[in-house]
């Protein structure tokens, strides 16, 4: 039954920045309305902690409707919170009752350094991204309508459903090796599944792979958890996928 109002009390981690020790600070928030958006319900807390002249708590958002990414929380435990398909901007404070008490965290990662609070540093995807996650596009007056390209149409769809990867780094949150597999594997099978990716096929799976180890991030151990907790339902296979492609990279010229 939908209830009107929430009083919660919520547990959250604060740190000013990646070198000085952070903790868990306790806050009570009054008259929430199960119709907000967990996101909203950080903005009533900000609010009153600047009306009373208070360090207002760091996080990362941007468009708030499940696209961008950004919104990285660790809410009770579980990547972007206790909805499935989820990011956090997409979770409705209706998950919860009144009287909860809600912890609140950033992604946990080496890869992930923290910046203040509960926003961590991710520009490591970005340079995965720059190391191979990209096509050569002809632009000599002669190129070729992409829609003119006969594609297997199970094809077209497997690599269109990799695409909706958005980078949130749920995946490397949940996983407990902290592994960035199954974002990179993502990446390399969105082109991987295309013609207009096999002409740096190779050298992309390759280069990917590799700065995904210099970053820091752990190895998969198949456990499954990152395909559960990604809001966007990448699969698992993506990872099977992306290390065929590295093996044939490696054993063939």
């Amino acid at each position: 039954m939908s209830q009107e109002s929430m009083n919660l009390t919520l547990k959250i981690w604060r740190q000013a920045n990646a070198s000085v020790k952070g903790e868990m600070v306790e806050y009570k928030v009054s008259e929430i309305s199960d119709h907000m958006s967990f996101l909203e319900m950080m903005d009533v807390l900000n609010e009153q902690l600047v009306a009373k002249n208070e360090e207002p708590v760091a996080f990362d958002h941007d468009c708030r409707e499940g696209i961008c990414g950004s919104c990285s929380m660790h809410i009770n435990g579980e990547s972007h919170g206790p909805d499935k398909a989820v990011t956090t901007c997409q979770l409705h404070m209706r998950s919860f009752n009144d009287g909860d008490t809600i912890h609140i965290e950033p992604w946990r990662a080496k890869a992930f350094p923290v910046i203040k609070d509960l926003m961590v540093d991710r520009s490591s995807f970005d340079r995965i991204q720059h190391a191979g996650g990209f096509i050569s596009v002809n632009t000599s007056g002669n190129t070729q309508d992409a829609n003119a390209i006969p594609i297997r149409k199970e094809d077209a769809d497997m690599a269109m459903d990799a695409a909706t990867c958005i980078g949130c780094g749920a995946c490397v949150a949940t996983c407990k090796n902290a592994s960035a597999m199954l974002f990179v594997g993502a990446k390399v099978s969105q082109f991987a599944l295309l013609p207009q990716g096999q002409v740096e096929a190779k050298e992309r799976v390759q280069n990917m792979v590799a700065q995904m180890d210099k970053e820091g991030f752990g190895a998969c151990t198949n456990t499954g958890a990152c395909e559960v907790e990604c809001p966007k339902g990448i699969s698992i296979s993506n990872i099977a996928r992306m290390n065929r492609e590295y093996l044939s990279a490696t054993i063939t010229k």
